[in-house]
């Protein structure tokens, strides 16, 4: 009687793995350009954020870190904070009246008043912080690694955590974050994609590749794609990233977002 051996066996495993792995490979999805702005290109984009009126930014570096608004990105802000030189900016959001600031290594949550920037408080953390969105609840926060943390947003303790997966891909290096459309999108650091996740699950939706809309990659090894905010009245979600001269207004094609026309 024949009998499988072990070598027999690799070819026939491969043979049903390999169609599941391609069928599980993330595709990118399509996207449109509705708009592009200029800035200046010292910008180390750390966390972005759109009311629909107000833009919050926030640049990284230590000794060069800052939080400014803007009316509008293009042209210079209507106030800037520098932050002390130990510190290191990272993701922030806009809850309620209050914008939550992350720093870098410092372990430090800097809550500031939306309407004027005023400093209101600090909140402690262990870890390195990345980047922050909000569900309109809760805190969500990326720390560098392949998990989302869930936080009170008046304390800054967990509530939950989120293991990011799916998609045939192992997630990590998850940096700034933005909630649209019921999904939580996702910078990757040193990565051009940015990826879409169930909030409930964490399982990645979709993925969309801004690999083209960045001319200067191959000049500057930190020009990496970090920033987004959602634009909920035009129906899209600006994108930038560290140095980049140009925000890009973009709807993806899918993934919660419908194919009204611009206006």
């Amino acid at each position: 009687m024949y009998r499988l051996t072990l070598r027999s066996w690799i070819p026939l495993l491969l043979s049903c793995l390999l169609p599941i792995a391609a069928q599980a490979q993330l595709k990118a999805t399509p996207f449109s350009i509705l708009e592009e702005r200029q800035r200046g290109g010292n910008h180390f984009t750390q966390g972005l954020y759109f009311d629909g009126q107000r833009w919050w930014e926030s640049s990284g570096l230590y000794r060069r870190s800052w939080l400014a608004e803007y009316t509008d990105p293009s042209k210079k802000p209507v106030r800037r904070k520098w932050l002390p030189g130990r510190l290191f900016a990272e993701g922030l959001t806009v809850l309620g009246d209050k914008l939550y600031l992350l720093t870098y290594k410092a372990g430090e949550l800097h809550i500031y008043s939306a309407s004027d920037l005023q400093h209101l408080g600090v909140k402690q953390y262990s870890g390195e912080g990345w980047g922050l969105t909000s569900d309109g609840e809760s805190l969500i926060m990326s720390n560098g690694s392949d998990k989302l943390i869930f936080r009170d947003p008046d304390t800054f303790e967990v509530k939950r955590q989120l293991k990011v997966h799916g998609a045939g891909e192992i997630w990590s290096n998850l940096n700034e974050l933005e909630f649209a459309e019921g999904l939580i999108w996702a910078n990757i650091w040193q990565d051009s994609r940015i990826i879409a996740i169930d909030p409930k699950s964490g399982e990645v939706r979709g993925a969309i590749d801004l690999g083209r809309l960045n001319p200067d990659v191959l000049q500057h090894p930190d020009t990496v794609a970090n920033g987004i905010a959602w634009d909920k009245s035009r129906n899209g979600l600006w994108v930038t990233g560290k140095f980049w001269k140009q925000l890009y207004l973009i709807r993806p094609q899918g993934l919660g977002f419908t194919k009204s026309t611009d206006h």
